[in-house]
């Protein structure tokens, strides 16, 4: 198989002007694109995608980079990489995933070698070391996720902290004065972007209305059913009457484990709104009010999003907060009158 040297010396160029030329990164003049052309196809030199590049053709291909590391809630992560997946198809697009836990590393490769038209990044960290990255590399970056540092990135995501102020609003607009959030594992709120947010709008719109809050998480690494009801307990008992529970599948059924087995019920004695649910609330137990995470609301967006940035005239980066929608499910009532409250 010919070398990029030899595609050099055959054209009587250098390395790096051949190198230019399948990346289109600096200009070259006609008659020396021609002739690297021309030994390009002699010597039928293809070692990644930018040979095609030479001819002005696109891959077809969008990286997704998505790290699996230890804490990883799988099936919320997978629905993810489904959601684009399917938005990449309906586009004519395949996707590579990589998925080391090294996150910058395999993103790092794909842009060099010319063999993705771009890149779109999963379970984005508050610090994400793929932000830098993002901001050297020649091709499209559409982050699904804010990380804290997001200045000239395109990234998008469903509204978090407007998800918790809407829930919150809920609650206190049916009486309830002493609310709680459910929340995840506390790693998440250091590895994840998104926990921080929906906490963030919690704890603002908590505090705009007057409220007393609490927050308890669901485990250390990993949702934990007694970590999960042992907080729920711990907040009942502080008089929380309304809660927002942001957790999993797993998790949020513990919650409802813990008010059934307290012989309490919902809404006549308690109120709970799921926030950013990524599983269906009202297959649970007890249909529950939710604000969902819809994968692919989010995925189609951004599949949008780069290929809008691979046109001649690209729309500036910015991010894209998608609109919190409230399904409700009966989940949510009035705060039940102490002995001695008139009810009239």
């Amino acid at each position: 198989m010919a070398k990029i040297d030899e595609v050099a010396k055959a054209a009587g160029v250098s390395i790096s002007t051949v190198s230019y030329a399948l990346s289109g990164k600096r200009p070259i003049s006609a008659d020396t694109r021609a002739r690297i052309d021309a030994a390009v196809r002699e010597l039928d030199y293809r070692p990644n995608a930018g040979a095609r590049m030479l001819a002005g053709s696109r891959t077809s291909i969008f990286a997704l980079t998505e790290p699996f590391r230890p804490d990883t809630h799988a099936p919320t992560h997978m629905s993810f990489v489904l959601a684009a997946s399917i938005a990449a198809r309906r586009n004519d697009y395949d996707i590579l995933l990589l998925t080391e836990e090294e996150a910058s590393s395999g993103m790092r490769r794909v842009a060099s070698s010319g063999l993705v038209d771009g890149v779109l990044v999963l379970d984005v960290a508050p610090d994400d070391e793929r932000v830098a990255l993002a901001r050297r590399i020649a091709i499209p970056t559409v982050f699904i996720g804010v990380p804290d540092d997001h200045a000239g990135l395109t990234c998008v995501d469903l509204d978090f902290e407007r998800a918790a102020t809407l829930a919150v609003r809920r609650l206190a607009d049916a009486q309830h004065r002493v609310v709680g959030l459910v929340g995840q594992p506390a790693i998440a709120y250091e590895n994840s972007n998104f926990p921080p947010r929906v906490r963030r709008g919690f704890d603002a719109a908590a505090r705009e209305l007057g409220l007393d809050a609490h927050f308890r998480s669901t485990g250390s690494n990993r949702p934990d059913a007694a970590t999960t009801r042992r907080g729920i307990a711990e907040m009942i008992d502080a008089g929380v009457t309304g809660f927002l529970v942001h957790a999993s599948e797993e998790a949020t059924a513990a919650v409802l484990a813990e008010v059934t087995a307290r012989g309490l019920s919902i809404p006549a004695d308690v109120s709970l709104i799921s926030v950013a649910s990524s599983f269906d609330a009202s297959a649970l137990a007890i249909a529950v009010d939710d604000i969902p995470l819809v994968p692919q609301r989010s995925c189609d967006l951004a599949v949008d999003l780069a290929l809008r940035a691979l046109e001649d005239d690209p729309p500036k980066p910015r991010v894209h907060l998608i609109e919190p929608q409230y399904h409700s499910r009966g989940s949510v009532g009035p705060v039940r009158p102490t002995s001695g409250e008139r009810t009239d």
